[in-house]
């Protein structure tokens, strides 16, 4: 992350230089070495700041996407599992349109929880 946010400054610094991006591109090249940006990214940077960006922060993201492992979704493996428990996990997947890991994770809870209730 650190890296790329010097490279970043270096691709501004080289736009208030004048410099095109082909020009840019061997200096970070030889300045960062194998931590360098893709070519295609100096590009995209590069424009950016040619056309006015002042900001070499990255954009703000909305963050790690959620999962589909719900109390809802949890809820309906649950009953489902209860209504017949030798189903597969595909066949739940495809039935309830969830996808295989989340029914994967969300039957291994269960019987992980069920395994803890067992033992006491």
């Amino acid at each position: 992350m650190q890296r790329s946010l010097e490279q970043r400054m270096a691709i501004k610094f080289c736009v208030k230089l004048e410099k095109s991006a082909a020009e840019t591109i061997p200096m970070l090249k030889k300045a960062f070495g194998v931590d360098c940006l893709s070519d295609r990214q100096i590009f995209r940077w590069h424009k950016a700041f040619v056309e006015g960006r002042e900001d070499y922060n990255d954009e703000n993201r909305a963050g790690r996407p959620s999962t589909s492992s719900s109390d809802d979704n949890v809820k309906r493996v649950r009953d489902l599992l209860n209504t017949d428990r030798r189903l597969s996990v595909r066949l739940i997947s495809e039935t309830l349109d969830i996808t295989k890991t989340i029914v994967h994770e969300i039957v291994s809870e269960s019987s992980e929880a069920r395994a803890k209730i067992n033992k006491t």
